[in-house]
């Protein structure tokens, strides 16, 4: 059994969905590092963090470079050894076009911030996880990761290309104490929801707190949700309680996961 998160790392904390995870966090009494690419917004978040009573360390850099997810490493050292690390950073295109009128350069800007900061992220933190006997991985999914979309192609190849990411640390790493984890927050009010068309008219009731997805954070951190690593789960239609009330009936092997249906029993591929 893995013991509960004491030190957490959380990326994008400059702002939106990882700000409220960081304050929840610290809320809960662990100690976090925050991590984002402007030093100015993340010292606010910082303050406030240390205002909640916890023990912080605020690094910013560009974590899309593996020399500064190193030195973020080194720097949040000073709080133990990172057992949660809650990659929350994200981007998407600025536009819902159809892959073929799509800029590359954008295309796949959103793909290295969406998919290579949590490789990185997972890449260096997860050793020392490892070595002090277990910790948790949480990535920030989407709705979008499990359907075709016409739009936002690169946002969604991104999210479901999560799903290998997570299943990878998982196999390789669960005998030995790591939990990781797929985490759809729903749709949350941040500067990156503001600028897309589709939400411009969703009613108020079928927006997500922030403080919701800090809950579920804190769930995962505590170790409510372990049995169900290496799978996804959804801040806006789940239930932290439901869901652990399935894993305690039994959940078939694929559940939450992202898999090839085949067509029947005489499938090659099923």
């Amino acid at each position: 059994m893995t013991a509960p998160s004491r030190v957490a790392v959380v990326s994008g904390a400059t702002g939106g969905i990882g700000r409220a995870v960081a304050l929840g966090l610290a809320r809960a009494g662990l100690a976090v590092g925050l991590l984002g690419r402007d030093p100015q917004r993340l010292e606010a978040v910082r303050s406030q963090v240390a205002a909640e009573g916890a023990t912080v360390v605020a690094v910013s850099g560009d974590l899309t470079r593996r020399e500064d997810v190193e030195r973020a490493v080194a720097e949040c050292a000073v709080l133990g050894t990172p057992d949660l690390v809650v990659a929350a950073a994200g981007r998407i295109e600025q536009e819902a076009q159809p892959l073929w009128e799509s800029d590359p350069d954008e295309w796949w800007g959103v793909v290295e911030a969406n998919l290579r900061v949590p490789y990185l992220l997972a890449r260096a933190f997860v050793p020392g996880m490892l070595a002090a006997g277990g910790g948790r991985f949480v990535d920030l999914s989407s709705g979008l990761a499990v359907s075709d979309q016409p739009g936002y192609s690169a946002y969604a190849a991104s999210k479901a290309a999560l799903f290998r990411l997570t299943g990878a640390l998982h196999a390789a790493g669960h005998s030995r104490g790591l939990r990781a984890f797929e985490l759809a927050p729903g749709v949350v009010a941040t500067a990156m929801t503001a600028g897309m068309a589709v939400h411009r008219s969703r009613p108020a009731d079928r927006w997500t707190a922030g403080e919701e997805v800090a809950r579920w954070a804190v769930a995962l951190a505590r170790g409510d949700l372990d049995g169900l690593s290496g799978r996804f789960l959804r801040v806006d239609t789940d239930t932290v309680e439901g869901l652990a009330a399935r894993v305690a009936d039994g959940l078939p092997a694929d559940a939450r996961t992202l898999r090839l249906r085949g067509w029947g029993a005489d499938d090659s591929l099923a």
